[in-house]
């Protein structure tokens, strides 16, 4: 069933976790392609057969660790079947023995995700990128938007975040071209897809009227924001990219590792510094991602901080 961002709404904040644990015995599998065509055919499938079982435990492990500590979003791996749509090692469920009880674990992930109201999304790996004007890169990104579709359909993920892509010399040309793929996108993808404003190439302004155009949501990233401004303030960006949400948004946070002054403020803290957190996120249904190396701690620590009587009133 294609999501039409009917996501239960919270009575105010949630915050999210991604992808990953540092603290907790929870870990996803991966391999490489490499890894897998040194095996015969048969090999190759009990294998990866074998890690997207494990990716399917491992994921229920990861949203009852949400439930039982108030985290209320969490995005899962992209490679969560591994490389699913390489051309020669990837595959089709159908043809991974016992294909259809890991399509049902999947699927209880996204039972026990609803009846617990967390929120799933997906970010696709930085190669995927909608606006390439190499055919085969295109290719190859709208295969992999294909296949996190499948996938979030089994659990419910309302969410297929992707960063605008290159500007290839011309910014208007690019966007444009980004504006057609975003249509030549299967209906299961496209009903999900969102846009994030990145810290290099494309503003919130630049991705905005894109947004108008396509029907698709922005995220709003503040850090990219403030490493990329662009002449609009973060109250401004807040209020447009709320309205382009027919649903709950779903927005990013992170703090830069060596503070706004040190040489690359694009990387990112093991923590968020609470200052960091606008206050104009505060109060209403949203979701923002926790972007930080620190994975659960960080997430725990905001969730402290924000919860404070004295919290920082926003950067």
């Amino acid at each position: 069933m294609i999501p039409q961002r009917d996501i239960t709404p919270t009575a105010a904040l949630r915050l999210g976790l991604c992808c990953q644990f540092v603290s907790q015995p929870i870990k996803f599998r991966v391999t490489t392609a490499t890894a897998i065509l040194r095996l015969p055919r048969p090999a190759q499938l009990a294998r990866l057969a074998e890690l997207c079982r494990a990716n399917a435990e491992a994921l229920l492990a990861a949203l009852q660790f949400c439930a039982g500590h108030g985290i209320g979003a969490f995005r899962i791996l992209s490679q969560i079947l591994p490389v699913k749509t390489h051309p020669e090692a990837g595959y089709e469920m159908s043809e991974l023995p016992d294909g259809a009880d890991i399509m049902a674990r999947f699927r209880a992930c996204g039972q026990f995700a609803r009846a617990n109201h967390l929120r799933l999304s997906f970010h696709p790996d930085q190669y995927v990128v909608l606006n390439s004007p190499n055919p085969i890169t295109l290719a190859n990104s709208l295969a992999e938007l294909d296949y996190q579709a499948e996938v979030a359909e089994w659990v419910g993920a309302d969410t297929i975040n992707l960063h605008g892509g290159g500007a290839y010399g011309d910014k208007a040309a690019a966007l444009n071209a980004l504006r057609r793929n975003i249509e030549r996108l299967p209906a299961s993808a496209r009903a999900r897809l969102t846009l994030e404003n990145d810290d290099k190439v494309y503003t919130p302004s630049d991705l905005l009227p894109v947004c108008a155009d396509t029907g698709v949501p922005l995220v709003y990233d503040v850090h990219h924001h403030r490493c990329l401004p662009d002449g609009l303030s973060v109250a401004e960006i807040t209020a447009r990219a709320q309205k382009t949400w027919p649903a709950e948004p779903l927005f990013h946070i992170s703090s830069p590792l060596d503070g706004w002054d040190g040489p690359k403020p694009q990387r990112h803290h093991d923590y968020i510094d609470a200052g960091d957190f606008p206050v104009e996120w505060l109060g209403w249904p949203l979701t923002v991602d926790v972007e930080a190396k620190a994975k659960e701690l960080a997430v725990a620590r905001l969730m402290a901080d924000l919860n404070r009587e004295d919290a920082p009133s926003g950067r």
